[in-house]
């Protein structure tokens, strides 16, 4: 644990007030219930204030006086996050930045576009296809904003072809600290001048800087796609395609895979069929570009590969209906088996695309060894698993002793793969034990001197991501 903070007084609420006014802070006894948690972790802890922040001096306003006054200060947006990320773990200030939310520039020009961090990815996507342009970075959860993007660095569904956030972002406004104001890269496209301080800040979770502006780069928008969904007799046979499907002449925009159990929890959960459910896993095939011949020698490619490698079949889903159909369903996946039970977490290890059946199999495996259901599906194309642990009627002392079993074995084998912690979701507080149990003394020690550097109060998101000593 940090060393103490100041104690939060009414004093502090009414300097936070003369900074931002009476109607967008709020005191501890009247902030909501959904200002104390995020969407999943068990994590919760109130804020003594949560402010509710419109401009870039605001938030350096209120950073300048957390700083003098050593007060703990949480940037928050959405609230989306699944490991505790935006929680106000020792109270004090939480700051909201989803009011944040206007599109500044779209230089079609350079192929960027300029934001406010409270903008939500959906909102993104729309606004830059109507002027022809494609933002790629696709999580899963649509209505995060992208300052949560930038600051977990999100993947998504397209990472396979496209990459991921940080690969988009070309310049940051963030505010430091102790409030001082930082302008990073811009709207070159390229540069070699220093340390790459943006890159640094995308991922680090809201614990160096606060993200007040983002420039994006964005691309062409590809014209025409169409998706595969191809059934399989069991999960190893439709892994081992992967790797034949990615090093044919195009790239898919986005390789899934499912199976059988978490779809039907899908079709429950939306009250519609999915196009086919007889076989045990799937692989779900997306691809884009500019001409419809283009994609329909990758489409034919892909589906001939698959064939080959024992595949049942080959649905191919060119209408809107059908692709309605299938996306809907895999976007439903999460919030399906967070509906079959009464409490979950998440596990999202990355590991090397050959080792993704073995990991998958090996959390069949832990379903009998500790008793308790298990279920699975992610991106096979970049070997980013979502294994989701299901409470059921577990007591809570139970659930949080097979919990912590299941992790460790989980970590544990992720790590002997030579795979990762996190692939997309981030570390937050939940997460921060295996991470360091997969870090080497040196990298801890590296982690530590950065946010010592950024944060030498440790006041901006404390106890994320690594220890405090």
């Amino acid at each position: 644990m940090p060393a103490p903070y100041k104690t939060f007084t009414v004093d502090d609420l009414n300097a936070l007030r003369a900074i931002c006014g009476n109607d967008r802070v709020i005191a501890r006894e009247e902030i909501g219930e959904d200002y104390c948690h995020d969407e999943l972790s068990g994590v919760k802890s109130k804020p003594d204030a949560l402010v509710k922040a419109m401009t870039t001096e605001e938030v350096s306003a209120i950073m300048k006086y957390a700083s003098v006054n050593n007060i703990p200060v949480t940037p928050r947006g959405s609230g989306t996050g699944l490991v505790g990320g935006s929680v106000a773990l020792y109270g004090g200030i939480m700051i909201d930045l989803s009011g944040m939310n206007r599109f500044l520039e779209l230089d079609e020009a350079n192929m960027t576009l300029t934001l406010e961090p409270g903008v939500l990815l959906m909102e993104v996507s729309k606004y830059v296809e109507e002027h022809d342009l494609f933002y790629p970075p696709d999580p899963g959860e649509k209505t995060a904003t992208i300052g949560g993007n930038i600051s977990t660095n999100a993947g998504g569904m397209r990472a396979v072809k496209y990459g991921v956030t940080r690969d988009y972002v070309r310049g940051l406004e963030v505010v430091l600290p102790n409030g001082e104001i930082l302008q990073l890269g811009g709207q070159i496209a390229k540069n070699s001048s220093g340390y790459s301080l943006k890159d640094l800040i995308a991922g680090s979770e809201g614990t160096l800087a606060i993200v007040t502006k983002a420039t994006l780069r964005l691309l062409p928008l590809p014209k025409h796609k169409i998706s595969l969904l191809v059934p399989f007799p069991d999960l190893p046979t439709a892994i081992k395609a992967v790797p034949s499907v990615i090093r044919a002449s195009s790239i898919p925009t986005a390789v899934e895979f499912m199976e059988r159990e978490v779809i039907l929890a899908a079709e429950e959960f939306l009250a519609r069929k999915f196009p086919d459910n007889t076989s045990d896993a799937y692989l779900l095939l997306t691809f884009d570009g500019a001409s419809k011949q283009e994609i329909d020698l990758a489409w034919e490619e892909a589906a001939q590969i698959c064939l080959k490698c024992g595949a049942l079949d080959v649905f191919i889903s060119s209408t809107q209906e059908r692709n309605e159909s299938i996306w809907s369903a895999r976007g439903a996946f999460l919030e399906a088996i967070k509906a079959s039970t009464t409490e979950m977490d998440e596990c999202d290890v990355v590991v090397p695309r050959r080792h993704i059946a073995e990991f998958v199999m090996y959390s069949h495996e832990l379903q009998k060894k500790h008793n308790i259901r298990i279920r699975s599906f992610g991106h096979a194309g970049d070997g980013n698993l979502h294994i989701y642990i299901l409470r059921d009627d577990l007591a809570q002392n139970d659930w949080e002793k097979k919990l912590a079993e299941v992790f460790d074995d989980l970590y544990s084998k992720a790590k002997s793969l030579g795979g990762k912690v996190s692939g997309e979701h981030g570390i937050g507080y939940a997460k921060r034990p295996y991470l360091g149990e997969s870090l080497s003394k040196e990298e801890q020690l590296l982690m530590k001197g950065i946010k010592q550097v950024f944060d030498p109060q440790n006041i901006l998101n404390p106890s994320k991501i690594i220890a405090d000593n």
